[in-house]
């Protein structure tokens, strides 16, 4: 029975650290920007998302307008969206250009927050912007990261 509650206490976590590719036309064309291989041109784009099946509790795309996308009648097309359709209950994305340091600094905040001190995902994210302020970053350095979904 413990190792049931110690395997039920693992959360699945996916982070991408990496160039954000915006598609405002399309919203399904924007991509997370993986390393090419043989014919594979290396962009994993929203649309090849959509119809995956992930289990994980949280993806994180730190990287640059990752929560942007093509604005309808149905909300917002793009990356979050089609992470939320492939099973993923939150995601933290970007809504504009971010710096690499202070986005690093940012998220080993989150993810501090988020293990030692047993938040959730929302309260996390929270703590850690306010430690940004408390280490004098510019708002345009962090603000940009959102939690879309559950907190």
């Amino acid at each position: 029975m413990e190792l049931l509650a110690e395997k039920q206490k693992t959360q699945v976590l996916i982070h991408f650290a990496t160039h954000g590719i915006l598609d405002d036309i399309r919203g399904l064309g924007s991509a997370i920007a993986l390393a090419p291989s043989g014919k594979d041109n290396g962009l994993l784009t929203a649309e090849e998302i959509f119809d995956l099946k992930l289990n994980a509790e949280l993806v994180v795309i730190s990287a640059c307008n990752t929560g942007k996308g093509r604005i309808t009648g149905d909300g917002v097309i793009g990356l979050s969206r089609s992470l939320m359709n492939a099973g993923v209950p939150s995601v933290v994305v970007s809504l504009w250009s971010v710096p690499d340091t202070s986005t690093t600094t940012l998220m080993k905040e989150f993810y501090q927050d988020l293990e030692q001190k047993k938040l959730d995902k929302a309260q996390a994210l929270q703590k850690a912007m306010q430690t940004m302020i408390q280490k004098d970053f510019s708002p345009y350095d962090w603000a940009a990261f959102t939690l879309i979904g559950e907190p």
